[in-house]
């Protein structure tokens, strides 16, 4: 487009290019002193025009196929504040990568089962006498459904307890042993799967060491799981360990 443009304003440059050659050197032609009004404005006026020409046909900006998604993970030029780089920062860590990884699930001698989704930080680790906090939904494993394939919740910190937390000392008969054991080495933000056998939920019910529903529906599933195999899957999220 460009090239075009110089092409079509190349007969007005030589039209001026001629006419200086033709009086020659501006000092020594006799009509410059009365004229150079007249050659300053013809100037400008190519000039002008050229300009006026050059921005009707120009050729609007284009992102050069460039995939604008690709741009989110560049910094945010003007960002002073660092907000848009702090919601990057808190969407990664809601779902970091490690939470995709497929990890097998670790038999222990007791009956115990777990499978770790997210390792945790921090230097403190569940261990007898720890005090914790977790978030965790309790799910009949034998009242698996098409939308709840590991089993049907009874219980869940959410909607069960006032701040959505399960609090309890490692040790202390508050909670399930087998519970305790398999969240055994879990560190603050740790996220694992925890399969209880059906003995252990029996006699952790006989103990009274298992949550206990709130809801209509968690009460009625919490006494029909031990009509059946009791078999308990607890999904547990440390948020707080000292």
């Amino acid at each position: 487009m460009k090239i075009c443009a110089t092409l079509l304003l190349l007969p007005f440059v030589s039209a001026f290019q001629a006419s200086s050659g033709r009086h020659g050197i501006r000092q020594s032609h006799p009509l410059m002193a009365h004229g150079d009004g007249q050659s300053d404005g013809r100037r400008v006026f190519l000039s002008s025009a050229g300009i006026a020409f050059l921005s009707t046909i120009a050729p609007t900006a284009a992102n050069a196929g460039i995939d604008p998604s690709a741009l989110k993970s560049l910094p945010v030029q003007g960002d002073d504040s660092g907000g848009a780089t702090r919601l990057r920062q808190i969407e990664a860590a809601k779902n970091p990568a490690s939470d995709q990884v497929d990890k097998p699930w670790e038999d222990l001698t007791s009956g115990v089962a777990y499978r770790e989704y997210r390792e945790g930080k921090g230097a403190a680790v569940v261990e007898p006498g720890s005090k914790v906090a977790v978030e965790m939904t309790i799910r009949c494993k034998s009242f698996s459904t098409a939308n709840d394939p590991g089993g049907v919740k009874y219980y869940s910190t959410k909607e069960d307890t006032d701040f959505n937390e399960y609090a309890f000392t490692v040790g202390s008969g508050e909670a399930p042993p087998g519970l305790e054991e398999g969240m055994m080495g879990m560190r603050r933000g740790g996220l694992r799967r925890i399969e209880l056998p059906s003995t252990m939920v029996f006699a952790a019910k006989k103990a009274n060491q298992l949550p206990l529903p709130t809801s209509k529906d968690g009460k009625r599933r919490f006494e029909n799981l031990f009509k059946t195999d009791a078999t308990l899957l607890f999904e547990v999220m440390v948020t707080r360990v000292k």
